[in-house]
């Protein structure tokens, strides 16, 4: 039976982040920092929970700032001795053990070209995650693998349900008869990525100008090859300041769902 420790998770981290500009005018949004850690770890750390250990990450717009992050992830989380000579030991080390693959796919691929370009760092023999690097949730990665290999269909999205963003008028024609603050979701599902995906999917991917979530995912509806894992908790992206503010207010309190474990306050 194949486990989260077997299977490899691609994280797309190539966009533009144009939304989030007062942050990424200076650096790519994966490393908009959520509590001090760029957000790209909390994705991380989400599959690193559940034992998975290989990540390919899909570079792009000032993707050298992601391999520099991660060239020097391991001198971040060490205590060392430097010898100026040119010596270095290193102590205490609290670096996650991970092996992560980075991948320059174009500034302006678009994102099933950067799932194509990164198909060769992939096993051809097994199911791979597939994310987005601006998104954080309490989704289950076990239970949404054993889901994918249960159902035998080539990909499975996760379905969420998104957090509403403003409270809600009860009308009688033009006269209101009540207001109720935020709901907890704002209604039907929607891609809220952490996809599983059999390598297979990448042979409808054309070129670099195909859209993942336009062509491929239409053909695989079509072809009834595309399964929903229905998650009704915690989920949320980072698309603007507002989210980053909101992110990291709960991870400041000690209440980020999403972290494995929870952070302390």
């Amino acid at each position: 039976m194949i486990e989260p420790k077997d299977v490899s998770a691609v994280i797309l981290a190539g966009g533009l982040g144009s939304r989030l500009a007062e942050e990424t005018s200076v650096r790519p949004k994966p490393l908009v920092e959520v509590g001090g850690r760029p957000i790209i770890w909390h994705i991380m750390k989400i599959y690193s929970g559940f034992g998975v250990r290989n990540f390919v990450i899909c570079l792009g717009y000032k993707g050298h700032m992601i391999k520099e992050y991660f060239a020097n992830y391991f001198l971040y989380q060490s205590d060392v001795t430097i010898d100026i000579g040119g010596k270095m030991t290193f102590h205490t080390v609290q670096a996650e053990p991970w092996s992560v693959t980075l991948i320059d796919t174009g500034e302006h691929t678009m994102t099933g070209g950067r799932i194509r370009r990164v198909g060769a760092y992939l096993p051809p023999d097994r199911p791979f995650f597939m994310t987005y690097g601006d998104g954080v949730s309490d989704v289950p990665v076990d239970k949404l693998l054993a889901f994918h290999l249960a159902h035998g269909r080539k990909a499975t999205v996760t379905a969420v349900r998104p957090r509403a963003r403003f409270g809600a008028l009860d009308l009688d024609g033009a006269q209101v008869t009540g207001f109720r603050e935020k709901l907890d979701t704002e209604g039907g599902y929607i891609n809220g990525g952490f996809f599983v995906l059999d390598p297979s999917v990448i042979e409808l991917i054309p070129g670099d100008d195909t859209v993942w979530e336009h062509q491929p995912l239409e053909r695989l509806v079509a072809d009834q090859q595309l399964q929903a894992f229905q998650h009704d908790g915690f989920w949320q992206p980072m698309d603007t300041l507002r989210d980053r503010n909101y992110l990291n207010d709960l991870w400041e309190r000690g209440q980020a769902p999403w972290s494995i474990p929870p952070p302390r306050p």
